[in-house]
């Protein structure tokens, strides 16, 4: 029988490690700047069109290449930053693998124009699909010009599966920050298509901060700062007032290189756990310094997965700097109950015979279950909401359920159950459905006793109208007096740019202010009390976890966020017009049992269950 073993091509090998190493766009982004940092470079520019499909380009001014080493940096393992096994616990480069450029030439067309520092001339190489079409000498700029071109071109399985262009720039976004924001002694910029996204001069490092994540972090970031025998760790954490749900700043940072480090995420949340409500995360930018031999990142070729020698040491220091900051940073005021000696403060009072200041009566009426979307015609029952609403704040702090047969003011005013849900309320329900400890709804369906989540069930209601309008285009949009300025990430202004549409059929009036800041002049109609900073970096935090590439999740994303922001909340006690009119609504839904992000609404025990639980 013949020998069937036989050595791969380098063109096929180098295809094959391409696939670990080059994933996306983003990957080729993040090892040709790395690159270009182990070579010294003071300023780099990255220029990417078609999100890096088409064009990846990366120039900087560091100390170039000889003719010989442009033409061996792209063999398979060949490498100027080590040369025995032991330099692998003495690390102080990016790279060290020999795989990044190899792997780039095999996927793609790469053009090198690279000049080494006191040469008269460069060298010019032209590479594709691993093969050397063309070397040259030409005369260039000191440092090196790498533009890869037509990404995947002969690898079509793999340029097919590429998402967006939105995604795949919001990954090279990601991959870009997290160099720079290391860096901050490096010029950076960034083009896309031709335009500038990124400027960063050289900096500090809380100014290299604001300028990539915005300046409205200033105020929210409290310094570390602790240098110990086994490590030092410096850089930010944010104030545990400013904590959010999503799309939080978290990065660590070991020996200038970005790494994930779930163990030590939980020495920053444990920290945090007493003062944050559960849920929130804060932000942080956390900067390791440590001897490179007691830290192991040949782990994975992304090298973001890092393995310490004393992780558990390093956790209790950690812990221990996070929580001295947030002591010492008095975000926790302090309420002294000792009165006793204290100095007597006088109180202004108004003199006898003069004129009471005018009063002005406020209407707290609101109403969490009117429509967004103005109806095609009218119903012929108009039902009194403003009336059934009026001191709608006042009630919150009654929490005695209404009897199931007391009689409520206005019922004689709502629609009949046909005139608002396909399904009768006669036949849904049996008798007066009634509230259980103002978060629950107890009713009597035909199958059993439900039990309904009052709030998901509003969430509900309010998503299919929100996510109607804005499917529709008939978003309704209520004017601010006075217009607010909201700033946002680099990567959020960027959605907002390429989303304005959804954004306008949502409710939502935002104009461009430049420098990543936008003026909201106006918001979804039934959301003007809400905190209008907060709605809209949940929204846009929603939609961009949803995927910008499919214009239905987009929208759905809106959708639920404004519901979640205009939902009733718990402990919110509701009259029998108001828990049958929500109910009526939640019939009527195409899925009344689960919240559009799959949490149960309803809850039914069977006949059967409740016969055999009292037997």
């Amino acid at each position: 029988m013949a020998d069937i073993i036989h050595l791969l091509p380098d063109s096929i090998a180098n295809q094959i490690a391409a696939g670990e190493v080059i994933q996306r766009p983003a990957s080729v982004v993040k090892e040709l700047v790395e690159n270009a940092l182990d070579a010294g470079a003071t300023e780099i520019r990255l220029f990417v069109k078609e999100a890096g499909r088409n064009l990846i380009q990366v120039i900087d001014n560091g100390s170039g290449m000889s003719e010989t080493d442009a033409r061996m940096a792209f063999e398979r393992h060949a490498t100027s930053k080590i040369s025995k096994a032991d330099d692998l616990f003495s690390l102080h480069t990016m790279g060290f693998r020999g795989e990044a450029l190899p792997s780039i030439a095999a996927v793609s067309q790469v053009e090198l124009r690279t000049r080494r520092r006191g040469a008269e001339l460069g060298t010019r190489l032209l590479i594709s699909a691993s093969a050397v079409e063309e070397t040259e000498a030409v005369a260039c700029d000191e440092g090196s010009n790498f533009s890869v071109k037509n990404l995947f071109f002969n690898v079509p399985a793999r340029r097919k599966f590429l998402k967006s262009n939105e995604t795949e720039f919001r990954n090279i976004l990601t991959e870009f920050e997290r160099v720079v924001l290391v860096n901050p002694k490096v010029a950076f910029s960034l083009y896309r298509d031709g335009t500038e996204v990124f400027n960063l001069p050289p900096a500090g490092l809380r100014q290299r901060i604001l300028n990539v994540c915005g300046k409205n972090i200033n105020q929210k970031l409290l310094p570390l700062d602790v240098d110990t025998a086994l490590v030092t760790v410096s850089g930010f954490v944010g104030r545990p007032d400013a904590t959010r749900k999503r799309n939080c700043l978290q990065y660590f940072f070991v020996n200038g290189r970005f790494m994930k480090h779930p163990y030590f995420h939980r020495a920053v949340m444990a920290a945090y756990e007493p003062l944050v409500p559960a849920g929130e995360m804060p932000d942080y930018f956390i900067y390791f310094s440590i001897d490179p031999a007691a830290i192991d990142v040949n782990i994975h070729p992304t090298k973001t997965e890092i393995k310490f020698e004393n992780e558990p040491a390093i956790w209790q220091i950690l812990s221990a700097v996070v929580r001295e900051t947030l002591a010492k940073s008095s975000t926790v005021p302090s309420i002294d109950f000792d009165t006793e000696g204290s100095i007597d403060i006088p109180v202004y009072t108004p003199r006898k015979g003069m004129p009471a200041p005018p009063t002005v009566q406020v209407d707290k009426s609101y109403n969490p279950f009117r429509s967004s979307a103005p109806s095609a015609k009218p119903t012929p029952k108009e039902f009194d909401w403003a009336k059934l609403y009026r001191n709608f704040e006042a009630d919150r702090s009654t929490n005695t359920p209404v009897p199931p047969g007391e009689k409520q003011e206005g019922k004689e005013g709502r629609p009949s159950a046909e005139e608002q849900s396909p399904f009768p309320l006669g036949e849904e329900v049996g008798g007066e459905a009634v509230q259980f400890k103002n978060r629950y709804l107890l009713a009597a369906l035909k199958s059993g006793l439900g039990i309904i989540d009052q709030r998901r069930a509003h969430i509900r209601v309010l998503f299919d109208r929100y996510f109607a309008s804005i499917q529709n285009h008939k978003g309704v949009s209520q004017r601010l007096l006075f217009p607010d300025a909201v700033d946002f990430p680099p990567a959020e202004a960027r959605f907002i740019e390429s989303r304005r549409d959804e954004l306008h059929y949502a409710g939502f009036s935002l104009s461009p202010l430049g420098n990543n800041t936008f003026a909201v002049n106006g918001v979804p109609e039934g959301l003007e009390k809400a905190n209008i900073t907060e709605l809209l970096h949940d929204v846009v935090g929603s939609a961009l976890e949803a995927g910008a590439s499919v214009q239905e999740n987009v929208a759905r994303a809106i959708a639920l966020s404004m519901a979640k922001a205009a939902a009733i909340p718990y402990g919110k006690k509701l009259s029998a017009d108001e828990i049958n009119a929500l109910l009526s609504a939640l019939f009527a839904s195409s899925s009344p049992s689960y919240t559009p992000d799959g949490k149960l609404i309803l809850y039914l025990l069977s006949d059967e269950e409740l016969e055999r639980r009292f037997r």
